[in-house]
């Protein structure tokens, strides 16, 4: 057991006021009450959980690498549950736990409370021996950080610092809200912000995951001026106190680090995991669109690689880990990344990107390396594993001996806790190797500032991360750093390691000692590194004077490193808009970048918000660049906004008719011409009868004359939209067409239905008899259909194939009048009743039509109100499934009524559609889980998935997500397919709390199918389905 103390306060005001957070506290129990000792007992909710494993056995299932060692540095009851760790200038560890997260449909329990540690090896064994409860009276507490004379703490909804200036571990006054805004993500709770880590920038960083988003600011702050957050990294500045969204994408960052030259890498989950933090850079989301909705396209993970066999479904390796998925890595969820830069572990991992695999239970190995303009994560021998099935790591971080430190929850199940939460347990190990150098007495806040500048050629990184924050602190403090600067500059200027002197400039930045002057000096430095960080420094506080500007411009002009061009793209969005031009068009013009995974997106998000309101920049950069994605989405943004400000569409389509178009290698008109032409097309989806261009007959008649077949199709397609005549009988003539091939005609008759000539109707209903393209026509139909089409569907249905037919029925649902002509022929046996899945039935139930709802009522008597009583339904159907009968399923039969009835929105076992959540990720095996999200899908549903009806001018009524909305359409996922509508079409919206999944889907089914059903979506790998091998045959 440790030696233990409590907490205790005392108002410090003077610390509140030096931070210029004193005027706001948080509402809590006074900390005089809130000591270890009156810390409410903690209950483990788990039902049934394995056998446990003790912190011995624990520290045993460890298997290490030759020459390695584990200690047992602390374990329960004296830590429990830590969540986060950190170290101080001390070299003590820092340990946030946290009690008050809880399972379904808790979430999070309010009477519980968390709590910060400080634990502290004073005899250097690598086993604590002195605990410290440093404060015990907060809620959702998910991350610690040290610095600036207290203690930072994220606990959702707020940043909280916690003041103790003389460092006695004892808070000296009530916590302080930094920040507030957070959400707390009541459908998946593990999202949450945490993550707090100081930047080689002097900023304090955080991240969000994407169900827990935020509009964060510093108390008081309006809506218009906070900063929306999630998913994202965010970083705030104790000094300036300026607060910003840093990246935004993937899924739930859960590990950020920066490699020995500042570069940032943070860890994900699911759908890759090793991602480079780039400023204003936007990342893949796991679902949903990203805010801006003129991104585009947005930037893939930094690995090549995966840590599972993605060939297997993702929770396979919940039942145990393949030897394919072993050697991949362990399975695809992560917590925590360190990049080691410590002097303890054989130089062989020093700057290898280091992650905590759950699943796998153990550390995954990245190597990183310069890849193009960025850089890419290869995949290394695993390192650490344990054999403990309560090992479930969170962090892990390195100290001052080089040892690292690595936090382990220590419960069974995962992050999404519908089995409950196991408290009285955690563990923190500690993982050296060979001969250890003990810090003995370490408390760098005892040295000078001359002698903290010297921690900057430390081995181990720590020690100059460390002296790095006390300088910062120390200067905001108001010392006096004039020698510092000197000694720094000295070193920066004699040192030959890069990192070295990377080192020196951060620190230089900390002390206020490095000037615009000096840093535009370093735009000229030989190395990459040293260009980038000057580039990021000399636009960090958004203000950038006339002098600076000049000098970027110039080192855009002159640059080739890819790596500095990221940094100028970076820096792009915080520079004056007129100035943002002359940069760009250098960037763009490098060649040999011109397809790179990075720079053209990172280009084209500096200079996208800009496009519109300064075409005569952005045209003349869309002819020049050799970046084929940036030319198009100008041309795509541009247009866009045709109705708005139809001279820049002519200005554009202008240029494109002047053969003396050249680029600095000699002519490329009909490159310019298909990127641009393509920019366009994708611009005018879901739109009819746009006014052309001044100059756009010219264009089309050059293209005739002397263009090749790409761009041949992108000008009758878009002067469809533009109402040329004669492209719209080119296109009713290919549609009509047997003799041309199959996809150009389904092709065609798109367009036509986009345009909605007269006389379309008659066309499709001609072409219903064709299998080639009747799914296409009945589709078309559902939008430009006549008064009879409900009876010609109804006419033609048994001769269409089932893809035509399944557009039948969704054709016939879209409209009242139109679904009462299917329920009749349901009635009489034209079309049978199982064909209509129950999601369109559940549509038809929305309309207000008492006959229809009759014939509904008839045909499906078994289909219960949504008013049913869900929770009962559950109970009732888990009671019907027990183990046994699970185990009779016929999962083959299943497999069946999958494809039929949920692989249109679902992927499993890596095929089926994306319209819902993918499910191989998800917990099926669980079937309280299962059942609550087939019986009672819209309970905890995330906004992403949440349904809104549409009742359009023509009289169609359409159900779905909206994906993403401009001032001329939105784009709209339905259960089917995704539509991109004309806003104007758009009669009435009305959102729904309900999920775009319906209910009832159990309830058409037998009880031999249901089990069947559930049977194959609970198996752990795919099946065949029946009279099939698994290779289709």
């Amino acid at each position: 057991m440790l030696a233990r103390s409590g907490s205790c306060c005392a108002a410090r005001d003077d610390v509140m006021q030096r931070l210029g957070l004193g005027w706001l506290f948080v509402g809590l129990v006074g900390i005089a009450t809130a000591a270890a000792d009156d810390f409410p007992d903690v209950p483990n909710t788990q039902e049934n959980p394995p056998p446990f494993t003790t912190p011995e056995a624990a520290l045993k299932a460890l298997r290490l690498p030759d020459g390695f060692r584990a200690t047992l540095f602390a374990h329960e009851p004296d830590v429990r549950q830590p969540i986060a760790i950190t170290t101080d200038e001390r070299g003590r560890l820092w340990v946030a736990e946290n009690y008050t997260y809880a399972e379904r449909p808790i979430h999070f329990d309010g009477k519980l409370r968390d709590r910060i540690l400080v634990l502290e090896d004073t005899d250097h064994d690598g086993v604590a021996d002195q605990r410290t409860v440093f404060f015990d009276d907060v809620q959702q507490l998910t991350s610690v950080e040290v610095g600036f004379g207290g203690i930072w703490a994220m606990a959702p909804p707020n940043l909280l610092f916690l003041p103790d200036k003389n460092r006695d571990d004892v808070p000296d006054g009530p916590p302080v809200v930094v920040l507030d805004g957070f959400e707390t993500g009541a459908a998946n709770r593990h999202n949450f912000a945490n993550g707090l880590k100081w930047g080689p920038d002097g900023w304090l960083y955080g991240r969000v995951g994407i169900t827990a988003p935020g509009d964060i600011g510093v108390p008081g702050t309006p809506k218009e001026h906070r900063v929306p957050v999630g998913p994202s990294l965010w970083r705030y500045h104790p000094v300036t106190k300026a607060v910003e969204e840093v990246c935004t994408g993937t899924t739930n960052p859960w590990g950020h680090d920066w490699d020995e030259h500042g570069e940032l890498f943070f860890i994900n989950t699911v759908i890759g995991h090793l991602w480079h933090g780039l400023h204003g850079a936007h990342y893949r989301r796991m679902f949903g669109a990203d805010r801006n909705p003129y991104v585009f396209q947005v930037l893939e993970q930094t690995a090549d690689h995966f840590h599972w066999d993605t060939r297997e479904a993702w929770n396979d390796i919940r039942k145990g880990v393949t030897d394919t998925t072993s050697q991949a890595g362990g399975g695809h969820a992560h917590s925590g990344l360190m990049i080691y830069q410590g002097d303890n572990w054989p130089e062989q991992y020093r700057g290898k990107m280091l992650t905590l695999n759950l699943h796998g239970r153990r550390i995954n190995v990245d190597r990183l390396e310069r890849h193009g303009a960025g850089y890419v994560g290869k995949h290394e021998a695993d390192l650490i594993f344990s054999d403990d099935p309560w090992f479930r790591p969170i962090e892990l971080i390195y100290g001052p001996d080089g040892g690292v430190y690595v936090a382990d929850w220590s419960d069974v199940g995962e992050c999404h806790e519908n089995d409950g939460v196991h408290r009285t347990s955690g563990r923190i190990f500690k993982i050296t190797y060979g001969d250890v150098k003990s810090q003995k007495d370490l408390d760098l806040a005892k040295l000078s500032s001359l002698d903290l500048v010297q921690l900057q050629t430390h081995r181990n990184e720590w020690f100059a991360r460390q002296g790095r924050r006390l300088l910062q602190e120390r200067t905001a403090a108001g010392e006096l750093m004039a020698e510092v600067g000197a000694k720094l500059r000295w070193m920066y200027a004699n040192e030959t390691s890069t990192p070295r002197k990377l080192r020196a400039l951060w620190a230089l930045v900390a002390c206020r000692e490095a000037t615009d002057l000096w840093l535009m000096d370093e735009l000229t430095a030989s190395d990459e590194h040293i260009r980038a960080w000057a580039v990021r420094l000399l636009v960090d506080d958004g203000r950038v004077d006339p002098e600076p500007l000049a000098r970027l411009r110039k080192a855009a002009q002159r640059e080739t490193s890819g790596l500095t061009l990221l940094a100028l793209s970076s820096a792009l969005p915080r520079l004056p808009n007129a100035d943002r031009w002359s940069i760009a068009s250098s960037i763009a013009r490098h060649k040999q970048f011109a397809t790179d995974d990075v720079l053209p997106l990172m280009l084209w998000y500096g200079i996208e918000p800009i496009v519109t309101q300064q075409p005569g920049q952005a045209i003349p950069l869309a002819i020049t660049t050799e970046m084929p994605l940036v030319r198009q989405f100008i041309a795509r943004r541009l247009t866009m906004d045709l109705e708005r400000a139809p001279q820049s569409v002519d200005s554009l389509v202008s240029v494109l008719n002047h053969a003396s178009v050249q680029k600095t290698n000699g002519p490329i008109t009909q490159e310019i011409q298909r990127d641009i032409l393509t920019g366009m097309s994708q611009a005018l989806l879901g739109w009819r009868q746009a006014r052309p261009p001044k100059e756009w007959a010219r264009l089309v008649a050059s293209i005739d004359r002397d263009g090749n077949t790409e761009l041949k199709k992108l000008v009758r397609d878009i002067s469809v939209v533009f109402g040329d005549g004669r492209a719209i009988d080119e296109l009713l003539a290919l549609a009509k067409s047997t003799n041309a091939d199959t996809a150009t005609r389904r092709a065609a008759i798109r367009s036509l239905v986009d345009a909605k000539p007269a006389g379309l109707a008659d066309v499709l209903q001609g072409l219903l008899a064709d299998r080639e393209v009747s799914p296409e026509a009945v589709r078309g139909l559902a939008a430009v259909g006549n008064a009879d089409t409900p009876e010609t569907l109804v006419k033609f249905y048994g001769r269409l194939v089932p893809p035509g037919k399944e557009a039948a029925i969704q054709t016939l649902v879209a409209r009242p009048t139109s679904a009462a002509v299917l329920l009749d022929a349901i009635a009489v046996g034209q079309i049978a009743r199982a064909d209509v899945p129950v999601f369109l039935v559940r549509q038809m139930q929305g309309y207000d039509d008492p006959a229809l709802q009759a014939k509904l009522q008839s045909l499906w008597p078994e289909l219960r109100p949504i008013s049913a009583d869900k929770q009962a339904r559950i109970a009732e159907m888990k009671e019907k499934l027990p183990r046994d009968v699970l185990a009779a399923a016929n999962v083959s039969a299943g497999r069946a009524l999958w494809e039929k009835s949920c692989a249109k929105c679902h992927v499993l076992f890596g095929e089926g559609g994306k319209i819902g959540p993918d499910l191989t990720g998800s917990q099926r095996h669980n079937l309280d889980y299962l059942l609550e999200n087939i019986l009672d899908p819209s309970a905890t549903l995330l906004p992403a998935f949440r349904m809104t009806t549409l009742v359009l001018t023509d009289g169609r009524v359409i159900n779905g997500v909206i994906l993403t909305k401009t001032e001329q359409t939105w784009e709209v996922q339905t259960p089917t397919e995704k539509l991109t509508l004309r806003k104007s079409d758009i009669e009435e919206t009305k959102d729904s709390t309900q999920s775009l999944m319906p209910e009832g889907q159990l309830d058409l089914l037998s009880p031999e199918e249901v089990r069947n059903l559930i049977g194959y979506v609970m198996s752990p790998q795919q099946v065949p389905l029946p009279g099939r091998s698994l290779g289709g045959q």
